[in-house]
């Protein structure tokens, strides 16, 4: 059974508490702690301060319980941010807490044992789990803040600052394991007249409604970036010319069957694709200007298609 555990904190002061039931627990600043566990708990809290990576943090609060609360297996789960980890071994016994601060949801912490966990072992990992919620907090919000600096706010998609670094590394990977590597790169037609005529608002309906036919149309593995402004690239791994340019036709077929609303009538949005192949031993600037190159004679030759490079 998963016993919920909420810290109901002075924001100004993060006092440590002491529990309240036992199915749902709530913690307050108001309520007596005793100086031995206030002293584990705060003793927890300093140590884990030293780090704001999710994965070290777990790990190293797994080591400072473990003399007060032996353990043989350590699990954290957090469903949002796809973290799923473990050390040790899971076993029969298991002590397991969904952590929340003033209700905000921070996951869930087990720890495993071969012998069940006592009653008095339970409130002192409770305890120290009012140690950890603030570093875990600060973490999961470090983390937060460097997904979003990877991200296009509008769209959501990867921005154009970590286009290098994941090119560099599917260019490596692909060269490595003499795999294909594919990239299209996109833009809508005659974007800028949605902004002139229609206004800004409606421009940015047109990025998203491309950006979500695009995505329908991808694999997991596959992964898109708004390079600026209208136009966007999708790195395609093990992925030939063909497959590339067959994926460009579902793209630009699934857009072009969007419309957007707008004062009782539909406008429709086409896009314009480019299509490359990794070369062996290119590099990557002539990689990306080989598909841009593509893109352009699709936008000279009529728009609305697909072009593939001919060199």
């Amino acid at each position: 059974m998963v016993t919920q555990l909420n810290i109901v904190s002075d924001e100004k002061t993060n006092h440590l508490i002491s529990p309240g039931n036992v199915e749902s627990i709530n913690y307050s600043p108001e309520q007596n702690v005793s100086h031995s566990k206030m002293g584990i708990a705060l003793k927890v809290s300093s140590v884990l301060q030293s780090t704001l990576e999710i994965e070290a943090l777990a790990k190293l609060f797994s080591q400072q319980i473990k003399p007060a609360i032996p353990h043989d297996g350590f699990t954290y789960h957090n469903d949002p941010l796809g973290l799923a980890q473990h050390f040790g071994r899971k076993c029969k016994n298991k002590c397991q807490y969904r952590l929340l601060v003033n209700g905000e949801p921070l996951g869930e912490i087990s720890l495993h044992r071969r012998w069940e966990f006592s009653s008095e072992e339970k409130k002192v990992f409770e305890y120290t789990l009012c140690g950890l919620v603030y570093p875990l907090r600060n973490a999961i919000k470090y983390r937060h803040a460097l997904h979003a600096a990877h991200k296009d706010p509008l769209t959501g998609v990867y921005n154009r600052s970590t286009l290098e670094e994941n090119l560099n590394r599917e260019v490596k990977l692909a060269q490595r394991y003499s795999r294909k590597l594919s990239m299209i790169v996109l833009d809508i037609d005659d974007f800028k007249q949605f902004n002139d005529n229609f206004g800004h608002e409606i421009g940015d309906q047109v990025l998203k409604t491309t950006v979500d036919r695009t995505i329908s149309c991808i694999r997991g593995t596959d992964i898109i970036f708004r390079y600026g402004g209208e136009e966007f690239v999708i790195l395609l791994s093990n992925t030939d010319l063909d497959g590339g340019a067959y994926l460009g036709e579902r793209i630009r077929e699934s857009v072009a069957q969007s419309s957007i609303s707008h004062d009782n009538q539909s406008l429709n949005i086409t896009i314009s694709l480019g299509v490359a192949e990794l070369k062996p031993d290119e590099m990557n600037a002539k990689f990306f200007s080989r598909a841009d190159k593509a893109l352009y004679r699709a936008k000279n030759e009529g728009k609305n298609q697909v072009c593939i490079d001919e060199n």
